[in-house]
Protein backbone atom coordinates (compact mmCIF):
# COMPACT_ATOMS: atom_id res chain seq x y z
CA UNK A 1 0.00 0.00 0.00
CA UNK A 2 1.85 2.85 -1.29
CA UNK A 3 -0.72 5.96 -1.30
CA UNK A 4 -0.67 8.46 1.50
CA UNK A 5 -3.82 8.54 2.16
CA UNK A 6 -4.82 4.51 2.26
CA UNK A 7 -1.46 4.37 4.89
CA UNK A 8 -2.70 7.12 7.24
CA UNK A 9 -6.37 5.69 7.20
CA UNK A 10 -4.80 2.28 7.83
CA UNK A 11 -2.77 3.62 10.70
CA UNK A 12 -5.60 5.41 12.28
CA UNK A 13 -7.88 1.93 12.34
CA UNK A 14 -4.84 0.33 13.65
CA UNK A 15 -4.33 2.44 16.83
CA UNK A 16 -7.87 2.99 16.76
CA UNK A 17 -7.96 6.93 17.00
CA UNK A 18 -7.77 9.72 14.61
CA UNK A 19 -5.09 11.65 16.89
CA UNK A 20 -1.62 13.21 15.94
CA UNK A 21 0.62 14.46 18.57
CA UNK A 22 2.77 17.82 17.75
CA UNK A 23 6.53 17.88 18.57
CA UNK A 24 6.81 21.62 18.81
CA UNK A 25 9.31 21.41 21.55
CA UNK A 26 10.63 24.71 23.56
CA UNK A 27 13.69 24.22 25.61
CA UNK A 28 12.62 26.77 28.56
CA UNK A 29 9.87 24.47 29.07
CA UNK A 30 11.60 21.02 28.92
CA UNK A 31 11.62 18.85 32.72
CA UNK A 32 14.39 20.18 34.83
CA UNK A 33 15.99 16.78 34.61
CA UNK A 34 16.35 16.78 30.59
CA UNK A 35 17.43 21.11 30.87
CA UNK A 36 19.76 21.41 33.86
CA UNK A 37 22.67 20.33 31.37
CA UNK A 38 22.30 22.78 28.98
CA UNK A 39 24.77 25.43 28.80
CA UNK A 40 24.18 29.01 27.05
CA UNK A 41 25.13 29.32 23.69
CA UNK A 42 25.09 25.52 23.14
CA UNK A 43 23.32 24.57 20.06
CA UNK A 44 24.28 21.18 20.72
CA UNK A 45 23.61 20.41 24.17
CA UNK A 46 20.11 22.07 23.35
CA UNK A 47 19.76 19.57 20.56
CA UNK A 48 20.73 17.04 22.67
CA UNK A 49 18.39 17.94 25.34
CA UNK A 50 15.11 18.31 22.70
CA UNK A 51 16.39 15.14 21.22
CA UNK A 52 15.96 12.89 24.71
CA UNK A 53 12.36 14.70 25.82
CA UNK A 54 10.69 13.93 21.90
CA UNK A 55 12.01 10.31 22.10
CA UNK A 56 10.43 9.93 25.09
CA UNK A 57 7.25 12.14 24.20
CA UNK A 58 7.18 9.23 21.03
CA UNK A 59 7.26 6.07 23.03
CA UNK A 60 4.71 7.45 25.22
CA UNK A 61 2.30 7.84 22.70
CA UNK A 62 2.49 5.99 20.76
CA UNK A 63 0.20 3.27 21.25
CA UNK A 64 -2.44 6.33 20.39
CA UNK A 65 -1.59 8.30 17.87
CA UNK A 66 -1.11 7.10 14.62
CA UNK A 67 1.44 10.16 13.30
CA UNK A 68 3.29 12.57 14.76
CA UNK A 69 3.68 16.38 13.41
CA UNK A 70 7.12 17.32 13.71
CA UNK A 71 7.49 21.25 13.92
CA UNK A 72 10.43 21.84 11.98
CA UNK A 73 10.98 25.32 13.43
CA UNK A 74 11.35 24.23 16.75
CA UNK A 75 14.92 22.30 15.69
CA UNK A 76 15.68 24.68 12.83
CA UNK A 77 16.59 27.54 14.66
CA UNK A 78 19.57 25.20 16.42
CA UNK A 79 21.03 25.09 13.25
CA UNK A 80 22.57 21.46 12.25
CA UNK A 81 22.70 19.95 15.58
CA UNK A 82 19.07 21.16 15.39
CA UNK A 83 18.57 19.49 11.99
CA UNK A 84 20.60 16.48 12.62
CA UNK A 85 18.18 15.48 15.63
CA UNK A 86 15.00 16.34 13.69
CA UNK A 87 15.91 13.68 11.45
CA UNK A 88 16.77 11.25 13.85
CA UNK A 89 12.82 12.08 15.23
CA UNK A 90 11.34 11.04 11.62
CA UNK A 91 13.80 7.51 12.01
CA UNK A 92 12.92 7.23 15.40
CA UNK A 93 8.91 8.09 14.99
CA UNK A 94 8.88 5.57 11.78
CA UNK A 95 10.70 2.39 14.47
CA UNK A 96 7.54 3.37 16.27
CA UNK A 97 5.34 2.31 13.61
CA UNK A 98 4.01 6.29 12.90
CA UNK A 99 3.72 8.23 10.40
CA UNK A 100 5.47 11.51 10.04
CA UNK A 101 4.08 15.04 9.66
CA UNK A 102 6.49 17.72 8.51
CA UNK A 103 5.09 20.80 9.44
CA UNK A 104 7.32 22.83 7.43
CA UNK A 105 4.34 25.32 5.87
CA UNK A 106 6.73 26.00 2.98
CA UNK A 107 4.84 28.50 0.52
CA UNK A 108 7.07 29.75 -2.44
CA UNK A 109 6.93 29.52 -6.34
CA UNK A 110 8.81 28.37 -8.95
CA UNK A 111 13.00 27.05 -8.31
CA UNK A 112 12.47 27.82 -5.03
CA UNK A 113 9.44 25.76 -4.37
CA UNK A 114 11.14 22.82 -6.63
CA UNK A 115 14.26 22.80 -3.71
CA UNK A 116 11.63 23.11 -0.96
CA UNK A 117 9.80 20.48 -2.04
CA UNK A 118 13.38 18.38 -2.75
CA UNK A 119 14.31 19.34 0.55
CA UNK A 120 11.42 19.10 2.92
CA UNK A 121 9.45 15.69 1.36
CA UNK A 122 11.63 13.79 -0.91
CA UNK A 123 13.79 10.86 0.48
CA UNK A 124 17.01 11.90 0.41
CA UNK A 125 19.38 10.75 -2.36
CA UNK A 126 22.50 10.50 -0.64
CA UNK A 127 24.91 8.35 1.05
CA UNK A 128 27.15 10.46 2.72
CA UNK A 129 25.53 11.09 5.54
CA UNK A 130 24.00 7.68 6.51
CA UNK A 131 20.60 6.00 6.45
CA UNK A 132 17.79 8.68 6.05
CA UNK A 133 14.41 8.79 5.16
CA UNK A 134 12.08 12.03 4.72
CA UNK A 135 8.50 12.44 6.46
CA UNK A 136 5.54 11.21 5.18
CA UNK A 137 3.93 14.15 4.70
CA UNK A 138 4.24 17.68 5.03
CA UNK A 139 2.37 21.20 5.29
CA UNK A 140 2.14 23.52 2.22
CA UNK A 141 1.27 27.07 2.31
CA UNK A 142 -0.94 27.46 -1.25
CA UNK A 143 -1.89 31.21 -1.07
CA UNK A 144 0.67 32.06 -4.17
CA UNK A 145 -1.87 29.82 -6.05
CA UNK A 146 -1.50 25.99 -7.88
CA UNK A 147 2.08 26.84 -8.47
CA UNK A 148 3.54 26.70 -4.80
CA UNK A 149 1.47 23.17 -4.43
CA UNK A 150 2.72 21.39 -7.95
CA UNK A 151 5.95 20.74 -7.21
CA UNK A 152 5.02 18.99 -4.21
CA UNK A 153 2.15 16.58 -5.39
CA UNK A 154 4.63 15.61 -8.00
CA UNK A 155 7.29 14.00 -5.80
CA UNK A 156 4.16 12.73 -3.24
CA UNK A 157 2.83 10.60 -6.53
CA UNK A 158 6.04 9.55 -7.38
CA UNK A 159 7.14 8.45 -3.70
CA UNK A 160 3.62 7.61 -1.87
CA UNK A 161 3.43 10.21 0.07
CA UNK A 162 1.03 13.22 0.92
CA UNK A 163 0.71 17.18 1.12
CA UNK A 164 -1.57 19.16 3.49
CA UNK A 165 -2.33 22.39 2.52
CA UNK A 166 -3.06 25.59 4.90
CA UNK A 167 -7.04 26.09 3.96
CA UNK A 168 -8.71 27.60 7.18
CA UNK A 169 -5.90 27.49 9.78
CA UNK A 170 -7.26 28.08 13.66
CA UNK A 171 -4.88 31.28 14.16
CA UNK A 172 -7.36 34.58 14.95
CA UNK A 173 -5.32 36.41 12.27
CA UNK A 174 -6.01 34.24 10.36
CA UNK A 175 -9.35 35.99 9.99
CA UNK A 176 -8.76 38.62 8.67
CA UNK A 177 -7.89 37.27 5.71
CA UNK A 178 -9.28 34.18 5.14
CA UNK A 179 -12.57 35.20 5.93
CA UNK A 180 -12.76 38.26 3.04
CA UNK A 181 -15.18 37.86 0.90
CA UNK A 182 -13.83 37.77 -2.81
CA UNK A 183 -15.74 39.57 -5.67
CA UNK A 184 -17.51 36.46 -6.88
CA UNK A 185 -18.75 35.92 -3.47
CA UNK A 186 -16.70 33.00 -1.47
CA UNK A 187 -14.61 33.73 0.95
CA UNK A 188 -10.76 34.13 0.36
CA UNK A 189 -10.39 30.32 2.28
CA UNK A 190 -13.41 29.01 0.42
CA UNK A 191 -11.69 29.79 -2.94
CA UNK A 192 -8.49 28.00 -1.95
CA UNK A 193 -10.67 25.35 -0.72
CA UNK A 194 -11.88 24.94 -4.46
CA UNK A 195 -8.48 25.03 -5.66
CA UNK A 196 -7.48 22.29 -3.02
CA UNK A 197 -10.35 19.79 -3.65
CA UNK A 198 -9.81 20.28 -7.49
CA UNK A 199 -6.23 19.93 -7.88
CA UNK A 200 -6.54 16.72 -5.43
CA UNK A 201 -8.93 15.53 -7.68
CA UNK A 202 -6.96 15.02 -10.64
CA UNK A 203 -5.99 11.86 -12.10
CA UNK A 204 -3.75 9.26 -9.94
CA UNK A 205 -4.22 11.28 -7.08
CA UNK A 206 -6.99 8.85 -4.90
CA UNK A 207 -6.24 6.19 -3.16
CA UNK A 208 -7.99 3.21 -3.13
CA UNK A 209 -10.23 4.43 0.04
CA UNK A 210 -11.38 7.47 -1.91
CA UNK A 211 -9.17 10.30 -0.38
CA UNK A 212 -6.83 12.37 -2.34
CA UNK A 213 -2.84 12.46 -1.30
CA UNK A 214 -3.67 16.17 -0.99
CA UNK A 215 -5.17 17.10 2.21
CA UNK A 216 -6.44 20.17 4.00
CA UNK A 217 -4.92 22.25 7.24
CA UNK A 218 -8.47 22.81 8.78
CA UNK A 219 -8.71 24.45 12.15
CA UNK A 220 -10.81 23.35 14.90
CA UNK A 221 -11.62 26.62 16.53
CA UNK A 222 -14.43 27.72 13.99
CA UNK A 223 -16.90 24.22 14.06
CA UNK A 224 -19.15 26.23 11.07
CA UNK A 225 -16.42 27.01 8.78
CA UNK A 226 -14.91 23.27 9.56
CA UNK A 227 -18.28 22.07 8.15
CA UNK A 228 -18.48 24.37 5.34
CA UNK A 229 -15.04 22.96 4.39
CA UNK A 230 -15.81 19.58 5.02
CA UNK A 231 -18.80 20.00 1.94
CA UNK A 232 -16.58 21.60 -0.42
CA UNK A 233 -13.78 19.49 -0.06
CA UNK A 234 -15.31 15.59 0.66
CA UNK A 235 -12.60 13.78 -0.63
CA UNK A 236 -9.56 15.35 1.27
CA UNK A 237 -7.99 14.34 4.54
CA UNK A 238 -8.05 17.36 7.31
CA UNK A 239 -5.18 17.51 9.43
CA UNK A 240 -7.01 19.88 12.20
CA UNK A 241 -4.63 22.14 14.53
CA UNK A 242 -6.72 23.81 17.68
CA UNK A 243 -7.47 21.06 19.72
CA UNK A 244 -6.52 21.64 23.40
CA UNK A 245 -4.10 24.56 24.43
CA UNK A 246 -5.97 26.48 21.05
CA UNK A 247 -9.12 26.30 22.56
CA UNK A 248 -10.98 23.60 20.46
CA UNK A 249 -12.82 20.44 21.74
CA UNK A 250 -14.09 17.55 20.63
CA UNK A 251 -17.12 18.39 19.82
CA UNK A 252 -15.71 20.94 17.96
CA UNK A 253 -13.81 18.79 15.81
CA UNK A 254 -16.60 16.54 14.74
CA UNK A 255 -17.90 19.13 11.81
CA UNK A 256 -14.45 17.96 10.56
CA UNK A 257 -14.99 14.33 9.73
CA UNK A 258 -17.04 12.25 7.05
CA UNK A 259 -20.72 11.49 7.51
CA UNK A 260 -18.43 7.65 8.16
CA UNK A 261 -16.34 9.16 11.15
CA UNK A 262 -13.31 9.01 8.80
CA UNK A 263 -11.79 11.63 6.62
CA UNK A 264 -9.68 14.23 9.73
CA UNK A 265 -6.84 13.63 12.13
CA UNK A 266 -6.80 15.99 15.05
CA UNK A 267 -3.66 17.07 16.61
CA UNK A 268 -2.50 18.76 19.47
CA UNK A 269 0.97 19.71 21.01
CA UNK A 270 1.10 21.84 24.03
CA UNK A 271 -1.67 20.14 25.90
CA UNK A 272 -0.07 16.61 25.58
CA UNK A 273 3.61 17.58 25.32
CA UNK A 274 3.53 20.52 28.72
CA UNK A 275 0.35 18.40 30.78
CA UNK A 276 2.51 17.62 33.73
CA UNK A 277 2.90 21.54 34.00
CA UNK A 278 -0.69 21.53 33.58
CA UNK A 279 -0.92 19.35 36.37
CA UNK A 280 1.64 20.43 38.09
CA UNK A 281 3.26 17.27 38.88
CA UNK A 282 7.18 16.19 38.38
CA UNK A 283 5.80 12.63 37.10
CA UNK A 284 6.09 14.10 33.53
CA UNK A 285 6.13 11.21 31.45
CA UNK A 286 2.91 9.73 33.33
CA UNK A 287 1.66 13.23 32.39
CA UNK A 288 2.07 13.30 29.07
CA UNK A 289 1.08 9.83 28.27
CA UNK A 290 -1.97 10.02 30.35
CA UNK A 291 -2.69 13.21 28.25
CA UNK A 292 -2.65 11.33 24.91
CA UNK A 293 -4.99 8.44 25.98
CA UNK A 294 -7.67 10.64 27.50
CA UNK A 295 -7.56 12.94 23.86
CA UNK A 296 -7.83 9.72 22.18
CA UNK A 297 -10.61 9.00 24.24
CA UNK A 298 -12.49 12.30 23.74
CA UNK A 299 -11.98 12.29 19.60
CA UNK A 300 -13.29 8.81 19.55
CA UNK A 301 -16.54 9.40 21.47
CA UNK A 302 -17.75 11.91 18.73
CA UNK A 303 -16.78 9.85 15.72
CA UNK A 304 -17.70 6.68 17.14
Amino acid sequence: MNHFADRLLQAIEHKGSPICVGLDPVLERLPESLRGGVSPGRAEDAAHAIEAFCNEVLRLVAPFAPCVKIQSACFERYLWPGLRTYQRLIAEARALDMLVIADVKRGDIGASTEHYAAGCLAEPPYTDLGPLAGPDAVTVNPYMGADALEPFIRIATEQGKGVFALVRTSNTGGERIQSVKTAAGPAVADRVAELVAEMGDEPGLRGERGYSLLGAVVGATAPADAARMRRLMPRQVFLVPGFGAQGGGAEDVQACFNADGKGAIITASRSVLYAYQQQDTADWRSAIRRAAEQMAGEIRKVVG
